[in-house]
């Protein structure tokens, strides 16, 4: 085999985020975002995207340079070329950097005949995400390689959701790892109050499971309002998310909020079908930049 294309989803969270960092239960969602990452056999080893042409460059490319130097441990990789394409937003709380290791560990895992199962992709993809970002959770390059609706940490695949998402960008990057810290420094400082926080959001993926079960997109709008009040209180919103959120809420969406680390990057609605282009206009004058996209069940996939 001398190419191959393969391409892994982006994500969203229900229920969550941070909680997660510290082995509470998460509800995540893989949407059909997707990077797309395109391999070939060559003498030298180039990256190249939209941020330009390079070799292994763990400024520019933090996340392929790791996985190429990791497979090259794994098999003999004289030289790659690797062509990056992706609608995910970047630093924005939908994955990209889990989209685009999964998508280049499984072209490389294809092209040089490593022979890795799904669940190898995803442990190597989280120790690649954890060495970049210091504390990384498994579930983005987990759900970014299986696809569908996970309950984590458990790895329990739940019924597809088939309501409206729409996803609104504050185009304001944020560092995951920066927010990661911040959180744990909270929790450091004042653990009687920040422990029970993120056990309540723990508690709510909980409740939500068999919400989602039974596609109660009411209740789990109430939830996802919840959710996003305890987020708030741990300090990783902000005046452009608060802006979208309330906007899109307004606008009649079951529920809006922040999807990922916070701090900038995305927010995230749950709308009736037919409520999805409303929200959209909302978040849009709010100052957004709205994506209306749905959950996917495939996971990382062969594109040629």
């Amino acid at each position: 085999m001398q190419k191959i294309t393969c391409s892994a989803p982006g994500k969203i969270y229900l229920f969550g985020e941070h909680a997660v960092v510290y082995g509470e239960s998460a509800i995540c969602c893989a949407v059909d975002l997707r990077t797309q990452v395109r391999a070939s056999l060559s003498d030298t080893i180039r990256i190249s995207s939209v941020l330009g042409d390079t070799g292994l460059d763990h400024d520019r490319y933090p996340y392929v340079s790791s996985v190429i130097e990791k497979m090259s441990e794994i098999t003999d990789i004289k030289g790659v070329d690797l062509c990056i394409d992706s609608n995910i937003p970047v630093g924005s709380g939908l994955g990209s950097s889990a989209a685009v290791t999964i998508a280049t560990i499984q072209a490389l895992n294809l092209l040089f005949g490593c022979g890795m199962g799904a669940e190898d992709i995803a442990t190597l993809g989280h120790s690649i995400e954890r060495k970049i970002q210091g504390a990384a959770s498994p579930t983005d390059t987990y759900v970014s390689t299986m696809g569908g609706v996970v309950m984590v940490p458990l790895k329990k695949k739940l019924k597809i959701i088939d309501c409206g998402i729409v996803i609104g960008n504050t185009g304001k990057f944020s560092s995951t790892r920066q927010l990661v810290s911040n959180v744990a420094l909270l929790k450091k400082n004042y653990p009687e109050i920040i422990d029970p926080i993120l056990s309540t959001i723990g508690m709510i993926s909980l409740t939500g499971e068999e919400l989602v079960t039974k596609k109660e997109y009411r209740s789990i709008g109430v939830l996802m309002n919840i959710n996003q009040g305890l987020l708030d209180a741990i300090g990783v919103s902000s005046p452009e998310l608060a802006d979208l959120i309330y906007a899109a809420r307004s606008a009649g969406a079951y529920s809006a909020k922040i999807t990922g680390a916070g701090g900038g990057g995305c927010m995230v609605a749950l709308a009736h079908p037919s409520e999805m282009q409303l929200v959209a206009s909302a978040i849009t004058k709010a100052g957004g930049e709205a994506i209306i996209t749905k959950v996917t069940e495939q996971g990382v996939r062969v594109e040629n």
